[in-house]
């Protein structure tokens, strides 16, 4: 590889500044829709007793499962020793880090009241994984910057190998936490499954390349730079190979329960009876979410198009949305079986439904908190873009390929 150089984003200020506009405009009425819901109480919201958990969770999981993944680029360069991909190691750092904290900021502005955050920041449980998350969502932010730090200043270059190889354990620890809060939980029967911690995992793999594919292309088509064919052919390839691999745990996770009779409820009723949900796992999470990117994504012509790249990618985020949905919400609307073979006859606890879905209706608020967080990420993005030199200036082919011969 020829030597990089890197520059500061140079898109026009007019349309810079009018980008952050447009994202602080979206992340402003996300602001507003939880300040709303905190003055109101969650019963503006369509969460009840029953699910305590909606979209702001769906918006929050799914962004800190995509920031994990998203530092998997520069992991593949200290840590796998891919020089292709060294370059690229400085925006995947801060695309990691912004992802995380629009998640968290969904999360915490989710919470009802403010000052459960410091009842949650000063009193820990143990024995609950939330515990344990807080320490892996501070501690990934740290390491992560001083990461960052080891690939921009030169005389911590010596140290960035370790330091990826340390944000690459932290990080796989981190989405297997994230992954445990639902393996952990065993009353609900959609959750209590080892294989939510390596299914996790793997999605993070994929969501992350689809935000780093977008941003890239996205910030070196506005700024003119050079983005070469076989570094992109590579990039998409390997969401390609991470999309088919969540289909492959998404399988293997509920063959596993057809397997077992006492998931079998709980399987018919996300694959065959569960209304919104079933609809919403074969059309959004499988067939668009899955199977469509693949087959743009390893199709002859359409998987070497940038169109064809960024629906791909697109549709894999949207499929990730829909997984999410279906996993967090689908999981607590399928009835608990508090007493099993018994009809309950009175119940002033919400649990006299007797086998029937429980009910939740999202609230325009909630998808606007949510909207809001994936703003602050990409505005927080495009800030340490166009403030730092992250950017490389060129990735033509004949930079990263030292093999490269034009025709």
């Amino acid at each position: 590889m020829k030597k990089i150089h890197y520059r500061e984003w140079g898109i026009e200020s007019p349309r810079y500044w009018g980008l952050l506009v447009v994202l602080a405009a979206i992340a402003g009425i996300g602001g507003l829709a939880a300040l709303y819901m905190e003055h109101n109480g969650h019963w503006v919201t369509g969460m009840n007793n029953q699910i305590v958990w909606g979209i702001p969770h769906v918006f929050a999981i799914f962004l800190i499962v995509a920031a994990s993944g998203a530092l998997n680029i520069a992991a593949f360069g200290s840590v796998f020793g891919k020089k292709i991909h060294k370059s690229l190691g400085r925006l995947s750092a801060v695309l990691a880090m912004a992802l995380l904290v629009g998640g968290l900021l969904v999360l915490v502005l989710d919470l009802g009241q403010p000052t459960r955050l410091i009842v949650a920041m000063t009193t820990y449980n143990f024995k609950s994984i939330f515990a344990w998350n807080i320490y892996l969502y501070a501690g990934f932010l740290a390491i992560v910057a001083v990461y960052l730090f080891t690939m921009m200043e030169r005389k911590a270059n010596k140290y960035y190998p370790a330091m990826g190889v340390f944000a690459f354990v932290w990080r796989l620890i981190l989405t297997t936490g994230t992954g445990s809060i639902f393996g952990f939980i065993v009353a609900r029967q959609g959750y209590d499954a080892a294989i939510m911690a390596p299914m996790f995992i793997i999605m993070s793999f994929a969501y992350g390349m689809a935000f780093y594919l977008l941003v890239l292309m996205f910030t070196f088509k506005q700024d003119g730079r050079p983005l070469g064919t076989k570094l992109l052919m590579r990039l998409k390839n390997l969401l390609g190979i991470f999309t088919a691999a969540v289909f492959y745990f998404v399988v293997v996770y509920h063959l596993t329960n057809l397997y077992g009779t006492e998931n079998h409820e709980y399987d018919a009723f996300i694959l065959r009876d569960g209304g919104i949900y079933t609809s919403l796992f074969w059309i959004g999470w499988v067939l668009l979410g899955l199977l469509v990117p693949m087959g743009i994504v390893f199709h002859p012509a359409l998987g070497k198009t940038h169109g064809g790249i960024i629906a791909a990618s697109l549709l894999v985020l949207l499929g990730g949305l829909a997984a999410m949905y279906v996993i967090v919400i689908g999981g607590q609307a399928f009835p608990m079986a508090i007493f099993p073979d018994k009809v309950i006859i009175a119940s002033g606890f919400y649990d006299d439904v007797n086998g029937q879905p429980l009910y939740y209706s999202p609230s325009v608020p909630e998808f606007l908190l949510g909207i809001g967080g994936i703003a602050v990420a990409l505005a927080a993005t495009f800030v340490g873009v166009r403030m730092l030199k992250l950017l490389p200036v060129s990735l033509d082919d004949e930079v990263v390929d030292p093999y490269h011969q034009k025709s």
